[in-house]
């Protein structure tokens, strides 16, 4: 199953240089959000409007060496997926950029990516 997690280049950029990524929310909340390729815009346009540079790393999750739990975390009816436990970077297959559209919205298609271990994503 394909994960995707949206978050800004420079903490990717941390997390490949650490070799596991442990986003605030997994000390706040103990859980990392995810979300399936459908449910990525969505969440981009509700919950990082104003956030610049922003990527979104797509992970197997066969290689992520935890259960992912499929829940509806916030009572909304909508379920996402969720770890509980740091993500290891080696689970990445690739790095999309998320790019705004007009009128600012963000629009996503997971297709052709970036390489997830390039410096430069």
């Amino acid at each position: 199953m394909r994960l995707f997690h949206i978050l800004q280049r420079p903490a990717w950029t941390a997390a490949r240089a650490a070799g596991t990524y442990r986003p605030p929310s997994l000390a706040a909340e103990g859980f990392v959000h995810f979300s399936f390729a459908e449910q990525v815009a969505g969440t981009a346009n509700a919950r990082f409007r104003d956030v610049p540079d922003l990527v979104v790393v797509e992970f197997d999750s066969a290689r992520i060496g935890a259960d992912v739990v499929v829940e509806d975390s916030y009572g909304g009816g909508v379920a996402f997926p969720h770890v509980y436990a740091p993500i290891p970077v080696a689970a990445a297959v690739a790095v999309h950029e998320l790019r705004r559209h007009e009128p600012g919205g963000y629009s996503f298609n997971p297709g052709p990516a970036g390489d997830a271990a390039s410096p430069d994503r």
